[in-house]
């Protein structure tokens, strides 16, 4: 009987031992002049997720995003955020937004015929890991590796999406969403290639018109300060 007792408890422990995390964990990056980034983190079991409140911050995965960007030569990047991190103790899910720019992320020029913007977004940066507890990491690297040219694009989302789904109990999701507006996109490796329509403020600040109203102010000026001083 004591040998059954002891088998079963050994059968527990090895369930308890390889018994997956049952977590989800959902990206997206909506882009115009720099990438806002939303990651939420749900049904995270509650030991750790008790332990990752003790830790977790907003600055924690920009940190980890700039500092293995900067191990890749990338230093021309910036990050920041408006609002600090959600911690949901009902739904034991973590809420966290926070945005990336810079040259290193995304860089926008424009078509000197049409005005148009074009967009090259890097997205090399997603391919971080982050130990957020002792039986708990993140490894976006491992779960997205795919170059961004071969994730789905849906169309009616203008976003590029891609899903994992292991044998585990853990599952995530990555989507990079694109402006509405948004024309002529394309992807290349980990790059993002698309134009938006020009700005009324790149129209007028390009337009002839304005150089010309500009000029004849100018004169208009120059004739009532003369007429002044006569």
């Amino acid at each position: 009987m004591k040998k059954l007792t002891v088998t079963y408890l050994l059968l527990i422990l090895l369930v308890a031992l390889v018994m997956p995390i049952h977590a989800s964990v959902t990206m997206e990056a909506a882009i115009d002049q720099s990438i806002h980034v939303a990651l939420t983190f749900e049904n995270v079991s509650s030991p750790i997720y008790n332990e990752i409140k003790q830790t977790f911050n907003i600055t924690t995965i920009p940190l980890i995003i700039e500092k293995n960007l900067e191990q890749q030569g990338l230093t021309q990047v910036r990050w920041g955020y408006s609002q600090d991190v959600d911690f949901n103790n009902l739904t034991n899910s973590i809420h966290a937004k926070f945005f990336l720019s810079g040259s290193d992320i995304i860089t926008i020029t424009f078509n000197k015929t049409t005005m148009a913007r074009r967009y090259q977004v890097r997205t090399e940066w997603r391919k971080f890991h982050a130990d957020l507890a002792e039986n708990f990491s993140i490894s976006f690297n491992e779960y997205f590796g795919t170059p961004i040219a071969n994730w789905d694009y849906i169309d009616s989302e203008k976003a590029y999406y891609n899903e994992y789904t292991g044998l585990d109990a853990f599952t995530a999701s990555c989507k990079f969403i694109l402006p509405k507006t948004a024309i002529n996109i394309n992807a290349a490796g980990d790059t993002i290639f698309f134009e938006t329509p020009p700005l009324l403020e790149d129209v007028l600040l390009n337009s002839p018109f304005l150089i010309l109203g500009a000029i004849i102010i100018g004169i208009i000026v120059a004739f009532i300060y003369r007429r002044i001083l006569l």
